[in-house]
């Protein structure tokens, strides 16, 4: 029996030697092994969070994480043509606003105010897009300067109060309808609605991406734009009609959280535009575009939503959680770009 043991671990140190033969196959050795670990941190911590397998808590995550899901999808369109998008979460915010606003200060009937909401949201998309395309600035300068601009636009139009406020309630309507309540904390069959709805969106996202001459041009354009012109694919207007795509994305994400809120702000949607990129590039999508897709993107929104959550019943600070978060995005970056030199 000694001997056996002996053997093996004289195998598995043989092992360990061979995978760290040459500078490569130490990188990928410490890929496999970060993995690993990760991994069982992730299963312990999830397992041992007070109340995480319950019902309950299922369902106020699956409500929660549905924005972000949505918010994933356009983000990762963005990025499959080599851009990125940094105004998603201000579009979101911005356009939740406008829904309420509309409702509840110009007396608009909800669904035409939703409607318009979704429309402004896809407008904006659209500058955002004509300022890479028409303008040649930068993606990540274009929508950041948007996401500023756009965060501002919100509080003008909100006032900086949330909607509807105490301090509008005497002389305007001080309550959202049941129908956008509904899309944020509603229930079908059982199953959160705004789960369903962000289903059905990786779904129509799933199909763009693989069964239309739109999608198959998103990743030519970011596989490499000068061939894609070549072939015949006109760049600039693939590129803006996906940021419009994003921004229409992105409104109805701003929509279904001011359901779940039951009300909307100028500052919802905080920092879910980095949010959105981690889980697109935790779902495999290459952060300099042509390569990844939707389905892995739900995954890697769900495994943020079951961090979020996790660090949440583990009663970790707020403030610390944005450390955390804000050290996982750089690491998850970094992470992707080594498994791809060196992973092969």
């Amino acid at each position: 029996m000694a001997k056996r043991n002996s053997k093996f671990s004289v195998s598995v140190w043989e092992w360990i030697r061979v995978q760290g033969a040459s500078p490569k196959q130490r990188i990928r050795f410490l890929i496999w092994a970060t993995i690993l670990v990760v991994a069982v941190a992730f299963a312990y911590f999830v397992l041992t969070a007070p109340g995480f397998l319950t019902l309950n808590n299922a369902i106020n995550m699956s409500q929660r994480s549905a924005p972000d899901i949505i918010l994933a999808v356009a983000q990762t369109m963005v990025i499959l043509t080599g851009g990125i998008d940094l105004s998603v979460g201000a579009v979101a915010a911005f356009s939740g606003s406008l829904a309420a606003v509309a409702f509840c200060y110009w007396n608009i009937p909800i669904w035409p105010a939703i409607l318009l909401s979704l429309l402004a949201g896809a407008a904006l998309g659209a500058v955002s897009g004509l300022i890479i395309t028409k303008g040649g600035v930068p993606d990540f300068i274009a929508t950041l300067g948007t996401m500023t601009t756009i965060r501002g636009l919100a509080l003008i139009l909100t006032g900086g109060l949330p909607v509807p406020s105490h301090v509008t309630a005497v002389t305007l309507k001080a309550y959202l309808p049941p129908e956008i309540i509904w899309l944020g904390n509603g229930f079908i069959l059982g199953i959160p609605s705004s789960i369903l709805i962000s289903l059905i969106f990786v779904g129509i996202g799933w199909l763009i991406l693989t069964r239309t001459m739109f999608g198959r041009s998103i990743f030519a354009v970011g596989g490499n734009k000068t061939a894609a012109a070549i072939s015949g694919i006109n760049v600039q207007r693939t590129k803006t009609l996906t940021y419009v795509l994003s921004g229409l994305l992105a409104a109805l994400a701003g929509v279904i959280l001011t359901g779940r809120m039951n009300s909307a702000n100028a500052l919802m949607a905080d920092g879910a535009e980095l949010q959105s990129i981690a889980s697109v590039v935790i779902g495999g999508t290459n952060l300099f575009g042509g390569e990844g897709g939707v389905i892995g993107s739900f995954f890697g929104a769900i495994i943020m939503a079951i961090l979020r959550n996790v660090l949440n019943l583990q009663n970790v600070h707020d403030f610390a959680q944005k450390v955390f978060m804000g050290l996982m995005i750089i690491g998850v970056v970094l992470f992707d770009q080594l498994r791809r030199r060196y992973g092969r």
